[in-house]
């Protein structure tokens, strides 16, 4: 049914801060001559949980060979124009001008994207997912290294860098209201881009930085950060998806189509050579692959899957009141936003599992596959003679990847187990007589 949206044009305002509206895409998306149809796509080629939909699709080539099986049937030429930004707003504000056709970003980019385009009149669908965590173990917040703060309850009163209106800041807000702090009046939030969030951080301006995949990993894996807050502890869903315009869909469905055809088949190639998905995501972007790894990596961080999962659209309309209090959208009509017909139209394969618990693994330096255990310890024994590239342990407590030289190690008898934060840590240990924390050389020779 229609809906009426009373958001002040304003308070939306924070979604073009990136962004000069009208400048940055040269032209209407979806231009076209009588031979010629170019499609704009948006993306952001370093939140690498939206991989499958932007970075790893454009280099694959994917998208441009199946629409120029199209062109050989309808005699016209397709083109693609890809736009890379930041973060989801300004992808939101060239939609809204009409000049992104296709887009993708995080859960609650995902409600502004469709509150601001129901209220400028270029509605969107989301009409896929391309990475998700049923725990919502995307998000984290971390602090320097050097840091004092054991847990989020030490942020009370402190300067925190995160982007409103980003899944990372709505981790932020519940994990801050779950601790019993007021979100708004408790702590001091700076709205700034990842970036500058992460320069703040490693600058000593702010305290800690509550951010989306990659760069609490990244942050770690450089050793400019530790974690502090793990998002899975809200065991909440999250993640990325993508969302094209009302009009781009029902003007050219079978691009669309060819758009998510593209998208599974990224998918595939990413789950079944994940090795080389992260090289090649890290050469695209700068990142390192270690950290791609850790989020994109076989038993990552992220579950890449364009399905629209029941229980990610249920965490959806759970984020739409967080949203609302922080005044970036009014109600919005998540089951009309969600539109699972072009998924189903496009693609006739069988649906992948459900993600399952995360393993340990090692990845060896001149390797193009990993080793995978069943336990941290099994991993700390493998280390020995190994030239190490990378190891990864789930947080006992969440299943949450983390690295193994960064983890948070405890010795429970004969045992070692690993956590991201010393607050997991430190609840383990309260539970288990005998545990203690120890650091990650002990746990090793423990192990051994």
């Amino acid at each position: 049914m229609p809906h009426k949206y009373v958001v002040p044009l304003a308070r939306l305002l924070p979604l073009a801060l990136l962004l000069p509206l009208a400048t940055a895409c040269g032209g209407t998306a979806g231009a076209e001559d009588s031979r010629t149809v170019t499609v704009t796509v948006g993306y952001q080629s370093k939140t690498i949980n939206t991989v499958t939909a932007g970075t790893l699709l454009r280099s694959l080539g994917y998208f441009e060979e199946e629409l120029a099986a199209r062109g050989k049937k309808d005699g016209k030429t397709y083109k693609v124009k890809w736009q890379d930004y930041a973060t989801g707003a300004p992808i939101t504000a060239q939609m809204s001008a009409g000049k992104i056709d296709i887009g993708s970003m995080g859960d609650f980019p995902l409600l502004i994207n469709a509150a601001r385009g129901k209220q400028l009149g270029q509605p969107t669908r989301l009409v896929s997912v391309t990475g998700y965590n049923l725990r919502g173990g995307l998000n984290t917040v971390v602090t320097a290294p050097g840091s004092h703060l054991r847990s989020l309850a030490d942020l009370r009163g402190r300067k925190v860098s995160t982007s409103v209106g980003s899944a990372a800041d709505g981790t932020l807000v519940r994990a801050l209201k779950k601790a019993g702090i007021d979100p708004e009046k408790g702590i001091s939030k700076l709205n700034q881009q990842p970036s500058v969030g992460a320069s703040a951080l490693t600058g000593g301006s702010v305290d800690a930085l509550s951010q989306f995949v990659a760069w609490p990993g990244q942050l770690a894996y450089e050793g400019k950060a530790k974690a502090l807050y793990d998002g899975a502890d809200l065991n909440l869903p999250t993640f990325h998806g993508v969302t094209v315009r009302e009009k781009f869909a029902e003007k050219r469905g079978g691009v669309l189509d060819d758009f998510l055809r593209a998208q599974r088949r990224a998918t595939d190639y990413l789950r079944k050579r994940p090795v080389a998905a992260a090289e090649s995501v890290a050469e695209e972007t700068g990142l390192p692959a270690e950290a791609v790894y850790l989020y994109n990596g076989a038993h990552g961080i992220a579950t890449f899957d364009p399905a629209l999962r029941p229980e990610l659209i249920a965490a959806l309309k759970k984020d739409v009141p967080i949203l609302k209090a922080a005044k970036l959208v009014g109600d919005v009509d998540v089951d009309s936003f969600v539109d699972p017909e072009p998924l189903k139209r496009a693609t006739h394969t069988p649906a992948y599992p459900k993600a399952g618990a995360a393993k340990s693994e090692l990845w060896v330096k001149g390797q193009d596959s990993t080793r995978t255990f069943d336990s941290p310890k099994q991993l700390l024994k493998a280390l020995k003679g190994a030239e190490v590239r990378a190891a990864y342990v789930p947080d006992t407590l969440t299943g949450t990847l983390w690295y193994a030289d960064r983890a948070v190690w405890v010795a429970d008898g004969s045992d070692v187990r690993a956590f991201v934060t010393p607050s997991h840590a430190k609840t383990y240990v309260e539970r288990h007589t005998g545990a203690r924390v120890v650091g990650y050389a002990d746990a090793v020779r423990l192990a051994s």
